[in-house]
């Protein structure tokens, strides 16, 4: 049989099978599409979050409201009584509290994956010929975006009202790359609770109890020498106690080594453990 004869039995058969067995018999006829790769995967998932944020603007509130707030209330509230004046807190405490905002935001990765889970969405992406930590590695860049966005919103607003960073524009960029690294690394916690997690509230009740003694009991607010000696102990090896000075540092103009090293120690240390035990929950979903 020729070729032409054979093409032309195969289109008759197509034309005369129903909708689904006609698309069937069309892409076995054909090559399939090469599979994406890693990182084009990942991309793809990082714009379906971007694409959520568009069609649902108002989740930027805890990124760019809430961080204004914060910045505002507690440089007016306690700048007097702690430094002195508002001048000369708001350069300790902005870099600490754009710290604490960036942490606290991680939680909503956790939601995000917990979300489409209940919605069905999560079993389409795992049946996908697709790298597999595709789906967990877009959520987070999504919302790494989600993080430079809120430090930009609290630099500008810390500018405004005299936050004055002697490192200059090289400080202030290492030290928001530094907390970026650290908060793509601790999202992978929340993807794990978002995975082992019944509902979104759980997500958020359980991130709550974590992420709020965790960034108080810091240096975010104040000197670790003004507290007790058993909290300092606790204070003093708080990885967000790290981060904090590391940042606080490299906006001053300063190469704090060991607390960078310390930072991202953590960073690896919490990706490499929770990003197992995340990938493995998810195959096992």
């Amino acid at each position: 049989m020729s070729t032409a004869t054979a093409k032309t039995d195969i289109e008759d058969v197509v034309l005369a099978a129903p909708d689904q067995e006609r698309l069937s018999a069309l892409l076995v006829g054909q090559d399939r599409p090469p599979r994406p790769s890693a990182l084009s995967a990942s991309l793809a998932f990082g714009w379906r979050a971007m694409l959520k944020i568009k069609h649902v603007p108002e989740q930027l509130f805890d990124v760019t409201a809430f961080p204004i707030m914060l910045v505002l209330m507690y440089t007016y509230l306690f700048g007097g009584a702690l430094a002195g004046s508002t001048e000369e807190y708001i350069q300790f405490l902005l870099p600490g509290i754009m710290v604490m905002s960036v942490v606290m935001i991680t939680m909503y990765t956790g939601v995000a994956v917990n979300t489409d889970i209940a919605k069905g969405v999560f079993d389409r992406f795992r049946t996908l010929p697709i790298w597999r930590p595709a789906p967990m590695v877009g959520y987070l860049l999504g919302d790494v975006l989600r993080y430079l966005l809120a430090s930009a919103v609290m630099l500008s607003i810390g500018m405004l009202i005299g936050f004055r960073p002697e490192g200059g524009v090289l400080g202030v960029l290492a030290g928001v790359a530094l907390l970026i690294v650290f908060s793509f690394a601790f999202s992978w916690i929340w993807t794990m609770f978002g995975l082992l997690l019944r509902s979104e509230k759980s997500v958020m009740g359980v991130s709550m109890m974590v992420i709020f003694p965790l960034t108080f009991l810091s240096n975010v607010f104040v000197d670790p020498k003004t507290m007790p000696g058993w909290l300092q102990a606790f204070v003093n090896n708080s990885p967000v106690t790290h981060l904090a000075t590391a940042v606080r540092e490299l906006m001053a103009g300063n190469w704090p080594a060991a607390d960078i090293a310390w930072s991202l120690g953590w960073a690896g240390a919490l990706m490499v453990v929770f990003g197992v035990v995340t990938m493995r929950l998810y195959n096992r979903k």
